[in-house]
């Protein structure tokens, strides 16, 4: 799946993933592929992105906005 981390001053991440784990705010949750359409919040805490060559990357947020459909994820982050 393709996921993109915007913010309001630049793009923070655009690539392939296998897997993203999000701090919602009702708690944490992971996005695989073919994962149902979704939209939530985001509160304070850390994004982590397995890519498709199984390297991790974490990016923190201080909360935002996360949409994932069509194999695309798109996270709007504070």
């Amino acid at each position: 799946m393709e996921i993109e981390i915007l913010s309001p001053s630049s793009d923070i991440f655009k690539g392939s993933a296998k897997q993203v784990n999000l701090p919602g705010t009702s708690g944490s949750f992971e996005i695989l592929e073919n994962h149902a359409a979704i939209i939530s919040t985001l509160t304070q805490g850390v994004v982590s992105i397995v890519d498709d060559k199984g390297e991790k990357h974490s990016f923190p947020i201080n909360g935002g906005v996360v949409e994932q459909s069509n194999h695309k994820v798109i996270v709007l982050a504070d």
